[in-house]
């Protein structure tokens, strides 16, 4: 197993590990109650697949799916399902946070002071000053932590997805696109959320509320799965000979980002916000734009569904006249390419090395 490959895989599922505890950590500090740390028994699958995919995968990645992106949602996500129902009623204000912070660094200078005085260790120094530094978090108000969970754990995804070793199935390239595909993806799941919750009267709604992190949450699925970038491979049998089998074959990557678009992503979050306005009538400027972008996405996508399906039935239409064998239309192409390939070499040979024409006897007059 290469070094950097067992770092890599190790220092990931760390940082999944330590952000999950963190949201624990918030968790019973609102809640007030120990029972809450049972949550970071969660942490307890993440530490088995990493010994598994350490066994079985050398540390690589899986095919399609990532197992550790899966089981850190899983973790994570229990903890700011309960922060954001909590909510609570402590409002961040200018005055208070100043006078929070001022408190905060008094005590630190008087707990630096008095070790040094008393104890005179650095040991218990140490120690007094990572007890003055959480009191200190502690005073953070509960509205910026909870923001400041969501930011993170959105963060840490794209960031742990491009750390995690790849596959042999997944190019560095397909990884490139799928990254700069989640950036776009996490900025617009962090703007549902964060949007919508912040409305004073959706906080007043508990069945709204989880209505809202119950879509959040299914929006969030679409990051443990690969297939934005990669093909699915199939073979010339009966049944990828099938129309929708080939049409599966041939834009298997496309047909997932409409998928994604109309049934995870910008299709709820469009049934959400009119529901918002049409239902609970509840207008902002923010609100009526987001909806928007959302009809367009949605439209767009239909769109290119539409040229992607008139576009493959021409193709199918045009080999069944010239009498073609309509098989997998993946694997075709490539043999197509290599054969182009060929003929334009053949064809540059031939140019460079006209044929010598034969001498023909001029006919007996």
């Amino acid at each position: 197993m290469e070094l950097m490959v067992l770092l890599n895989a190790l220092v990931t599922r760390l940082l999944f590990v330590l952000h999950s505890l963190i949201g624990v950590w918030r968790v019973t500090a609102v809640k007030k109650e120990p029972k809450y740390w049972l949550l970071a028994l969660l942490n307890l699958l993440l530490c088995l697949e990493t010994g598994l995919t350490l066994k079985f995968k050398q540390g690589r990645g899986y095919k399609w799916f990532s197992p550790a992106i899966f089981l850190y949602l899983i973790c994570t996500v229990p903890s700011l399902w309960l922060l954001e129902i909590h909510h609570g009623t402590q409002y961040c204000g200018n005055e208070s946070g100043v006078i929070q912070v001022n408190v905060s660094n008094q005590d630190f200078n008087q707990t630096r002071d008095s070790s040094h005085g008393s104890e005179g260790t650095d040991h218990h120094h140490i120690i007094e000053t990572a007890k003055v530094f959480v009191n200190q978090l502690s005073t953070i108000c509960e509205t910026v932590w909870t923001l400041a969970l969501h930011q993170t754990f959105l963060l840490l995804l794209v960031v742990g997805r491009w750390l995690l070793p790849i596959g042999v199935e997944i190019t560095r390239d397909q990884l490139s696109q799928l990254l700069l595909m989640f950036v776009g993806t996490a900025a617009d799941i962090l703007e549902f959320a964060s949007e919508t919750l912040d409305i004073e009267d959706v906080r007043k709604n508990y069945a709204l509320i989880n209505a809202i992190l119950a879509v959040w949450t299914w929006s969030m699925l679409q990051f443990p799965l690969d297939l934005a970038v990669q093909h699915i491979g199939c073979k010339p049998t009966a049944s990828t000979r099938r129309i929708p089998s080939l049409l599966l074959c041939r834009y298997s990557a496309e047909l997932w980002n409409i998928g994604v678009s109309l049934f995870i992503q910008d299709g709820p979050f469009f049934i959400v916000r009119s529901i918002l306005m049409g239902h609970f009538r509840i207008f902002n400027q923010m609100l009526v734009f987001f909806t928007a972008k959302n009809v367009l996405v949605v439209t767009l996508q239909l769109y290119r569904l539409a040229v992607i399906t008139l576009d493959f039935r021409a193709t199918i239409l045009q080999k069944s006249r010239k009498g073609e064998v309509t098989c997998c239309p993946c694997e075709p192409y490539e043999a197509n390419t290599h054969a182009t390939t060929d003929q334009d070499t053949e064809m540059k040979d031939f140019v460079a090395f006209p044929p010598k024409e034969e001498s023909q006897t001029p006919p007996d007059q």
